[in-house]
């Protein structure tokens, strides 16, 4: 539901910014509209806006799919992994993550804003993230898997128990992409 509205949002922003936008000829003189009955209706705009500095986009964080593929993931990460090299460190031979000083450190606020974000469905910042997991864990069961529970940070799950049970892993790893999909189908 978030998703539609924002992709709606997203859409009408779009349009609203180039699609009705008139001409200096089409616009009626500022201060002033015509009704539909050719009367001149007192508006509170007086000229065009002009965007300042502070209203400019800014750049957005990639952000992962559920239904990317290894290529998708390999250029998505692509950005992050060339920051990273850039300053000095390489993401296949260090362990780079969560590091907040020295080198690596300084790399990872260098290039934070390159990394990856989780696919919304599984991000924490998202509201939905707990019921979307919740799902998952009873799509899980519903495939077989006997030990599956939602995460302790209530986003995401986990498989096999406190026994490590090797068919619920097994199980949960082969169908935990299809019930992703099929949770996230559900919910659009």
């Amino acid at each position: 539901m978030r998703k539609q509205l924002m992709a709606a949002l997203f859409t009408a922003v779009l349009i609203g910014g180039t699609g009705c936008s008139a001409s200096s000829d089409d616009r009626p003189d500022a201060g002033a509209k015509t009704s539909s009955a050719g009367a001149e209706v007192a508006t509170l705009q007086t000229g065009t806006p002009t965007p300042s500095a502070s209203a400019t986009p800014q750049a957005e964080r990639p952000r992962e799919r559920l239904d990317d593929t290894e290529a998708d993931i390999k250029a998505r990460y692509q950005p992050y992994e060339k920051c990273m090299l850039e300053h000095g460190v390489d993401v296949h031979k260090e362990r780079a993550g969560g590091a907040k000083s020295g080198r690596i450190g300084e790399a990872n606020k260098a290039c934070d804003a390159l990394m990856p974000l989780p696919p919304w469905e599984l991000d924490p910042a998202n509201p939905e993230a707990k019921d979307f997991a919740r799902d998952v864990v009873k799509c899980l069961k519903g495939k077989g898997v006997r030990y599956v529970e939602v995460g302790s940070d209530g986003s995401g799950w986990a498989f096999g128990g406190k026994k490590n049970d090797a068919d619920s892993i097994s199980k949960g790893l082969k169908y935990s992409p299809a019930c992703e999909r099929e949770v996230a189908a559900k919910r659009k």
